[in-house]
């Protein structure tokens, strides 16, 4: 049998059975939330859909999961305020570890393919780094699609990282730590901040965290056709997101987008990390590679048993657990701690 055979073969079923059992219960729980399939809402319809963090919230209330040990992130303080974007003002929020600054800073630009997401929705990662890579963490808006089509978001990025560097130490942060992490969509914004930066001789990040990250315009790839009907992305979300991000079939071909093909040498040392059930993996396994080839430093982890999204629930997931500490953990050492 034929690698195409295999794959003609796994359309139409639904890869979440191979979910870690904790990542199940996630789900299991998200489906008890009834949300509308993203592809068939409109703009508006999928902006106030369940997500991974209210299934996380609803398992929360059980007592199996609600016993497990906390992560301590109550200690984590934090202040929302506004940060200048590439067309005015745009949201953030400051996350603040516990203990006596300055602090090395992250900044991190959260999921939701360019469309959906906020702070709100993605406040759990930024939260768990702040505690773990002792920092900082900047989490920043931007502008979304299909209001603010391509280059939007990403002019705001590179707003906002102007913006933390030029602003690290008033926020209680140390100037010359400053480090870049996304999730999905964010991490396609992620590691574009730093590509721009060494374009405009900028300053770059000393180091970039991205998660499952968009890098690639290839959806027939092996990760694509292996989870075409997985939850909680699947690839006619992918589609439906870059639909609305494009302004015409030329932007797919950009690297902002296909970033695989963009020039990746010089860039700060990288670490990827990729979910097993996830369209987007392959993305990160190839970006991995290119980044090898540039001579990029750059450490990768899959987490088979995983979805995407799974990063930000390690309240109950220890796949997201492992992912955040192997993530903590190199973001330290860039900055040139000591593991906790």
């Amino acid at each position: 049998m034929t690698l195409g055979d295999t794959l003609k073969g796994m359309v139409g079923l639904d890869p979440t059975g191979h979910a870690d059992p904790d990542m199940k219960a996630v789900l299991d729980a998200l489906k008890s939330l009834e949300p509308k399939p993203i592809a068939r809402c409109t703009v508006a319809e999928a902006r106030q859909q369940p997500t991974i963090a209210d299934a996380v919230r609803k398992l929360m209330t059980d007592p199996a999961f609600s016993a497990r040990p906390s992560l301590e992130l109550e200690a984590v303080r934090t202040q929302d305020f506004v940060i200048p974007g590439a067309m005015g003002g745009n949201p953030a929020r400051l996350y603040t570890p516990q203990g006596e600054g300055p602090f090395p800073v992250i900044l991190y630009f959260h999921g939701g393919g360019w469309v959906m997401g906020n702070l709100d929705t993605y406040d759990a990662t930024p939260r768990s780094m702040a505690a773990q890579s002792r920092a900082l963490v900047v989490s920043a808006h931007y502008r979304q699609a299909p209001e603010h089509r391509l280059p939007a978001a990403h002019d705001d990025a590179f707003a906002a990282w102007r913006w933390v560097v030029d602003n690290a130490a008033i926020l209680g942060g140390v100037p010359s730590q400053i480090a870049v992490m996304g999730e999905s969509a964010g991490g396609n914004l992620a590691i574009n901040v730093s590509i721009r930066a060494r374009d405009a001789g900028f300053r770059l990040p000393m180091h970039q965290a991205l998660i499952y990250p968009v890098v690639s315009n290839n959806i027939v790839s092996i990760s694509y056709e292996e989870n075409r009907n997985a939850k909680p992305l699947n690839k006619a979300m992918m589609l439906w997101f870059v639909e609305n991000v494009i302004n015409d079939r030329n932007d797919l071909t950009s690297p902002l987008i296909d970033v695989v093909s963009a020039d990746l040498s010089g860039l700060p040392p990288t670490v990827v990390v990729t979910a097993g059930i996830d369209p987007l993996r392959s993305d990160g396994e190839k970006l991995v590679h290119k980044l090898q080839v540039a001579g990029v430093p750059v450490e990768h982890r899959n987490y088979r048993g995983a979805t995407h999204e799974f990063f930000g629930t390690a309240a109950v997931v220890q796949a997201a657990r492992d992912a955040q500490a192997f993530v903590s953990l190199a973001q330290r050492q860039a900055f040139g701690a000591a593991p906790l």
